[in-house]
């Protein structure tokens, strides 16, 4: 354990953009970081990819930390943080968009973090948003994230190739966005 001295050093050296002293603390909390996440989430991949996340945020926070706790202290609570997040994330895709694929919910998260959303509300709005775009992007949303048909069938059932099946998708993603966070 490092006394405060050398944690303020420490400190002062990564946000001085010292390598040498940010790997010697990653070394140090890396694998404690990493089982702590584990023990959460249960999935390696995943534990790993929010292991990395700490050590950037912890960068970030590094120049706002006060030193009111010790750097270990800090590192789980980044942790900590970013377990609940991807848990509450999870969540709410599972409740809500449970049709729909990742990159999808992932332009919409910035409208759903409030835990409070309410359901009802949601796809009210999400029914709103359909309305009001033009037909063919209303109808090939509705196609592929509420019946699930596949871009192939939706493809066949249009007429259009797959590729501008594909094409007329993610125009159809796009405006679905654009009108959803400015309704």
């Amino acid at each position: 354990m490092k006394t405060n001295s050398e944690e303020r050093k420490t400190i002062q050296a990564i946000i001085s953009k010292d390598e040498k002293a940010f790997l010697e603390l990653y070394k140090a909390y890396n694998k404690q970081v990493f089982n702590f996440i584990y023990r959460q989430l249960r999935d390696y991949h995943l534990s790993e990819d929010i292991t990395q996340d700490v050590f950037f945020d912890l960068i970030e926070s590094l120049r706002d930390f006060r030193g009111e706790s010790s750097l270990k202290t800090l590192i789980f609570s980044i942790a900590k943080y970013k377990v609940i997040d991807h848990i509450r994330k999870k969540k709410i895709k599972k409740l809500l968009f449970s049709a729909l694929p990742d990159y999808f919910v992932e332009g919409l998260k910035t409208i759903i973090l409030d835990d409070e959303i309410d359901r009802r509300e949601l796809k009210a709005k999400i029914s709103h948003v359909l309305e009001a775009l033009p037909n063919d992007y209303s109808l090939i949303l509705r196609l592929k994230y509420m019946e699930g048909v596949r871009v192939k069938e939706i493809a066949k059932r249009l007429s259009l190739n797959f590729k501008a099946t594909e094409s007329l998708l993610f125009r159809a993603r796009k405006a679905f966005i654009k009108v959803f966070n400015s309704s």
